[in-house]
C-alpha cells in the first residue's frame, strides 16, 4: 500500500508543475524559451531513455513469465504500439486550438504578465509565424461564451493528460526510483503546458484568475485519472489480495511505453525545436538520456 501512496505522489507532483508553468506566465516579465527548449529537451530524453532501456523491458520480463519468451515478445511489442495508437487516437480528438502543446508567441504571452501590453493582432502574428516556424499558432478565433469555453478546454485537456498521469502512476507503483525519474521527465514537460495552457483561456475568458484555475485543473488530471484507473484495474482485475496481476502489468508497461515515445516525438522535441535555437533541443535531449542513464546505473545492485 506505501508504494501506492508514493505513486499518487509522484503522479501529483508531476501534474502541479502546469500551475509552475502558468505562473511563470504570469509573473515573468519576458519567457525564457530558450529555457523551454532545453527543458522539453530534457524531458524527451529522459521518457525515451527510459522507455526503451527500461519500462519496455519490464513489461517483457512480466509476459514472457507467464506467456514464455516467444509469445511474451509479441504480446509486448503489440501493447507497446497499442499504447501509440491509443495516445494517437486521444491527441486527434482534441481540437488544435486547445491542445496544450502548441506552441505560442511572445506576442500572445504579453499580455499574461503585463496587463498594459496591448492585445496582439492575431491574425497578422499568426501569418508572420507560419512563415517563420512550424507549431506555432494563434487564438485569434474565440467565444466569449466563458464557462462554455472554460469547460470545453479543460476537458480536452484532461483527457490529454491522463495517460501521462497514467504513465507516471504505474512507473512509480512498479518501482518508485524509476516513477521519480518519470515524475520528473512530465512534470518537466507540464512546465511549458502550463504556459500554453493559460495563453487560451486567458484569452477566451479575459480573467487571469480563471486561466490559472483551469491550469491547475489540467495537471489534477493526471492524479485523478490515474487513481481511476488503478481503482478500475483492481475492481474488474485485481487478484485475491488486491494487487494487479503481473501479465497485465506487463502489457500496461508496453503500453506505457508507447506512450511516451509517442509525447516526445510528437509533441516534446517538436515543441523544444520552435522554442530554441540551434542545438538547444539536442542540448537538453542528450542531457536527458545522459543523466536518466547514470541514474539507472547508480541504482542497480552491485
Amino acid at each position: 500500500m506505501g508504494n501506492v501512496w508514493i505513486a499518487m505522489g509522484l503522479t501529483v507532483f508531476a501534474g502541479m508543475a502546469t500551475a509552475i508553468g502558468s505562473l511563470i506566465a504570469f509573473m515573468a516579465r519576458r519567457t525564457n524559451y530558450r529555457f523551454l527548449s532545453v527543458a522539453t529537451g530534457f524531458s524527451a530524453g529522459v521518457m525515451l531513455y527510459v522507455s526503451f532501456v527500461e519500462i519496455f523491458f519490464k513489461g517483457i520480463e512480466s509476459l514472457t513469465q507467464r506467456y514464455g519468451d516467444y509469445w511474451g515478445h509479441w504480446i509486448n511489442a503489440a501493447s507497446f504500439f497499442g499504447g501509440i495508437l491509443l495516445i494517437g487516437l486521444i491527441d486527434n480528438l482534441i481540437p488544435a486550438g486547445e491542445n496544450p502543446h502548441e506552441t505560442h508567441s511572445e506576442a500572445e504571452t504579453m499580455p499574461l504578465h503585463d496587463p498594459s501590453a496591448p492585445l496582439p493582432d492575431f491574425h497578422a502574428s499568426a501569418a508572420a509565424l507560419s512563415e517563420r516556424a512550424e507549431g506555432f499558432h494563434d487564438h485569434g478565433i474565440h467565444d466569449r461564451k466563458l464557462m462554455r469555453m472554460g469547460l470545453f478546454t479543460a476537458l480536452a485537456i484532461g483527457i490529454h493528460n491522463f495517460p501521462e498521469g497514467l504513465a507516471t502512476f504505474l512507473a512509480a507503483l512498479q518501482d518508485p526510483g524509476l516513477g521519480v525519474a518519470v515524475a520528473v521527465a512530465i512534470a518537466l514537460h507540464n512546465i511549458p503546458e502550463g504556459v500554453s495552457v493559460s495563453v487560451p483561456i486567458f484569452y477566451a475568458t479575459g480573467n487571469r484568475r480563471k486561466a490559472l484555475f483551469y491550469s491547475i485543473l489540467s495537471g489534477l488530471a493526471e492524479p485523478v485519472g490515474a487513481g481511476i484507473a488503478y481503482l478500475a484495474l483492481l475492481v474488474f482485475v485485481g487478484g485475491d489480495n488486491g494487487v494487479v496481476p503481473p501479465q497485465l502489468m506487463g502489457i500496461l508497461f508496453g503500453g506505457v511505453a508507447g506512450i511516451m515515445v509517442y509525447i516526445s516525438l510528437d509533441e516534446l522535441l517538436p515543441t523544444s525545436r520552435a522554442y530554441g535555437r540551434g542545438h538547444d533541443s539536442l542540448l537538453g535531449l542528450v542531457s536527458g538520456m545522459l543523466l536518466m542513464a547514470l541514474s539507472l546505473l547508480l541504482m542497480m545492485d552491485r
